[in-house]
């Protein structure tokens, strides 16, 4: 899913740890071959070449993150939107070259995207496209499903003290020995979590940007522009599960600090902090006054 993934785990002896340490990995690299949009042959993939107006099967994985992507669509009226595959490309093509995508080619690829193209049947667990060229990108929702996968693993095989770090995206487990928890170092400004059995998920233009006519621009697309984010925000939200966490972290991106800040709110569980030009907490974040 173009990232690294760091897995760290408390067992009883090397033996049990190296054992946990392959089944963790064999899961998430089961995870790559359905849910990447960099493998030619992924499940996702194929399925963009293949549902155009006709249902097709998907897995219990790639359903599920489908799923719960186009409910995130649907909740934030389509600020998270994993059709702007096209979009993504161009981008990313974009951040290689370091010059701005053409504009008629973006317009062309936003004619292609759009979240209501998407149908999920969930009695008969197909996907349908509406659309010949549109491309599934699940780059702001897989990483934190795959973690939460592998900390699955582990719980099953018995070891439920563990970290799993998909670049940005974190599922903790129970905290380390004579420890309250995973401390998690945040930067700008400087912050310290102590997290257990939940997750944590952060998205900025820090690693992933271009700098062209004197602006940086994100990562991160807006759907309703088809542009990349160019005021800077950081967005670190706090869930119990890390495809929550991954996925609110984008939405709230594009959401902005006000909307993204009422968005947070209105969700149980859920705690986030916004740095844009100051620093916001929602009410929930740990440390937060009330």
């Amino acid at each position: 899913m173009g990232t690294l993934v760091r897995i760290e785990l408390y067992t009883a002896g090397a033996d049990q740890a190296k054992a946990a340490f392959r089944a963790a990995f064999a899961r998430i690299a089961e995870l790559d071959a359905t849910l990447s949009d960099y493998r030619p042959e992924s499940e996702l993939n194929r399925v963009c070449r293949t549902a155009i107006g006709t249902p097709v099967p998907a897995g219990a994985d790639l359903f599920r993150v489908l799923a719960a992507s186009r409910k995130l669509a649907e909740e934030t009226d389509g600020a998270f939107d994993v059709t702007f595959g096209p979009v993504i490309r161009l981008w990313r093509q974009s951040r290689r070259d370091q010059r701005l995508p053409d504009t008629a080619a973006l317009h062309q690829a936003a004619a292609r995207c759009g979240y209501r193209k998407l149908h999920l049947d969930t009695a008969r667990q197909t996907v349908m496209l509406d659309e010949p060229g549109m491309q599934l990108d699940l780059g702001g929702i897989a990483k934190g499903y795959a973690a939460d996968a592998a900390l699955a693993v582990l719980a099953g095989l018995g070891i439920h003290r563990a970290l799993v770090a998909a670049s940005g995206d974190l599922a903790f487990g129970d905290p380390p020995p004579g420890r309250h928890g995973w401390k998690i170092g945040l930067d700008s400004p400087a912050a310290v979590l102590q997290l257990a059995n939940a997750a944590v998920s952060t998205s900025g233009d820090e690693e992933q940007h271009l700098d062209a006519g004197g602006r940086r621009y994100s990562h991160i697309i807006d759907p309703a522009t088809s542009m990349a984010l160019a005021s800077p925000i950081a967005v670190t939200i706090v869930a119990r599960r890390g495809v929550d966490a991954d996925g609110l972290a984008t939405a709230v991106s594009v959401l902005g600090a006000a909307r993204g800040l009422a968005f947070m709110e209105a969700r149980p569980g859920v705690a986030g902090r916004i740095v844009t030009d100051r620093v916001i907490q929602s009410s929930g974040w740990p440390g937060a006054r009330r």
